[in-house]
């Protein structure tokens, strides 16, 4: 005879089952009626830039893929947040999903005021490519390794310049977090954009910086600058020939601009499969992947897993550095 414990145990296997079953079904028929309609690629920052890019390269593929019109929509202004927030309260249906820049993991470590919880109100869809940095320094400077570098920096604290393209921008926080892991002082000096940053540079206003490879490699070649190192776990596809700075003298140093997809929590999986399987063929095509890379920009297209513990690990990340550092938004 079965007693009722068992029986309840019983029920609640079969319910739980049941429930399964219905929002599985739930699932899949919302990813094959997906899209319904034109889709959404808010970028959160004005067109021309990287972010911008990389979005309206995978827009075009996936027009032709998913048979609705893809379209980007900037929303520029309040350094990124608005675009942001607009997705994090839009409906979880696919239809509006956001191109995001690595920023998005720093504004969690510098700023009090989000109006968005970058956890909770994302869905992770694909990190879709990586932009590395690179150091480089100007020929004037005594060093021609990190290591070396570093003995320079430590010798004299403060005494080096490095240049940034604005207050906790990639530029920024890569200077950060290798005076966070070398135990360095070096003094940032912010300019508005890369490319007075690289200016200020080839000119001796400042003495390194930490540059796109992009922008970085024409100068390099030239005999301009001296680079000492990359900043991603691996050596850059667009620079082999240079190491990584963990492979350089700063074990675990790990650093690059990303840009990633996001969707609206509470989206189905489904849906985010189908977009995200989408967007990351698009960037992993070899035509793509040849177009981006000329910009600098190294193809991905990882899952939303893969994602998700990126955006995890980088907030953590940078929650120390800027600590550390006292680094707050202007």
């Amino acid at each position: 005879m079965v007693n009722s414990a068992t029986m309840r145990i019983g029920m609640r296997v079969l319910f739980g089952l049941a429930v399964a079953v219905t929002l599985g079904g739930i699932n899949s028929a919302a990813a094959q009626g997906y899209p319904s309609r034109p889709v959404r690629l808010i970028v959160p920052q004005s067109a021309g830039g990287s972010t911008d890019v990389v979005a309206r390269v995978i827009a075009q593929r996936m027009t032709e893929t998913l048979g609705q019109n893809v379209i980007v929509d900037n929303r520029p202004g309040a350094g990124s947040l608005n675009g942001t927030e607009l997705v994090a309260r839009a409906a979880p249906d696919g239809h509006t999903v956001l191109i995001v820049a690595a920023s998005f993991t720093i504004n969690p470590a510098i700023r009090t005021d989000l109006p968005f919880d970058p956890v909770r109100d994302f869905t992770p869809v694909s990190q879709l490519v990586t932009l590395p940095h690179i150091l480089v320094l100007h020929p004037s400077v005594p060093a021609t390794s990190v290591k070396e570098l570093i003995a320079l920096a430590k010798a004299k604290p403060g005494a080096l310049n490095y240049g940034i393209s604005g207050i906790a921008t990639s530029t920024h926080m890569a200077g950060e977090l290798f005076m966070y892991m070398t135990g360095t002082r070096m003094v940032g000096i912010p300019y508005k954009g890369g490319a007075p940053g690289m200016a200020a540079l080839l000119g001796g206003e400042v003495q390194l910086y930490f540059a796109t490879i992009s922008t970085a490699i024409p100068h390099i070649r030239s005999g301009k600058l001296r680079a000492l190192g990359v900043t991603t776990a691996k050596r850059s596809v667009a620079a082999p020939e240079f190491p990584t700075l963990s492979e350089a003298g700063v074990p675990g140093y790990e650093h690059s601009s990303w840009v990633g997809m996001l969707a609206p929590s509470k989206i189905p999986p489904a849906i985010v499969a189908k977009i995200g399987g989408e967007s990351s063929k698009a960037v992993q095509s070899q035509d793509i992947r040849t177009l981006l890379l000329r910009d600098g920009l190294e193809a991905v297209g990882s899952s939303p897993a893969e994602f998700g513990r990126i955006i995890k690990t980088e907030i953590a990340k940078w929650q120390k550095v800027a600590k550390a550092a006292n680094i707050k938004a202007q």
